[in-house]
């Protein structure tokens, strides 16, 4: 059965507990699982992918996750990103659901660049993005309170989560599953083209 892959590093537990938050609003809608980057499974600069290339393949959706360090992803996820072009050149991840959360330390800390990486890793595996659909100060739960719509973003200068950003993360693995959800069932329905 296919499921949600949440994959990502987390140097502490801020990213991670994203990560989880995630997974809760994704499992609303079937399976999902998290795949966390540790560090010491680096070796030589490279993450070691093939250990996972089943569990990734049979996802329909991955979301990624890291905090945002000097303006991008932490090199323990660029280890991962870069373990990923084995399955570049032929489109092993295409038409999957992709997206993305972050973490900083400032209100402004150039997580979009984070989150503009992931992007960009995703539409070099021909994968599909899904955003936010919530524009930021309109959402009575007070969702995106950072008002990105590229991907869930936090702000944690002190370790701790807003409950708004949790509550974002959770919304994004909502939409993201039901989004996969919606496009197997499309597949199912399809017919054959002559």
């Amino acid at each position: 059965m296919s499921h949600i892959q949440i994959v990502y590093y987390s140097s502490g537990e801020s990213t991670h507990q994203l990560a989880e938050a995630i997974r809760d609003g994704a499992s609303e809608y079937g399976p999902a699982r998290l795949l966390r980057i540790l560090p010491q499974h680096i070796r030589h600069g490279r993450y070691p992918i093939q250990a996972f290339a089943d569990e990734l393949q049979d996802a329909s959706a991955i979301i990624f996750g890291s905090p945002t360090f000097m303006g991008g992803p932490a090199a323990q996820f660029k280890a991962f990103a870069d373990a990923s072009s084995a399955g570049w050149c032929r489109q092993a991840w295409a038409d999957k659901i992709a997206a993305g959360f972050t973490i900083g330390g400032n209100l402004n800390g150039d997580q979009q660049c984070t989150l503009a990486c992931f992007a960009t890793l995703a539409a070099q595996h021909g994968m599909l993005w899904c955003g936010l659909d919530i524009a930021a100060g309109y959402s009575p739960e007070g969702l995106n309170r950072l008002g990105c719509q590229l991907g869930a973003t936090a702000h944690s200068p002190d370790g701790k989560l807003h409950p708004s950003d949790l509550a974002t993360a959770r919304y994004l693995g909502r939409r993201v599953a039901r989004l996969a959800q919606r496009m197997r069932v499309s597949a199912l329905t399809e017919e054959p083209q002559t």
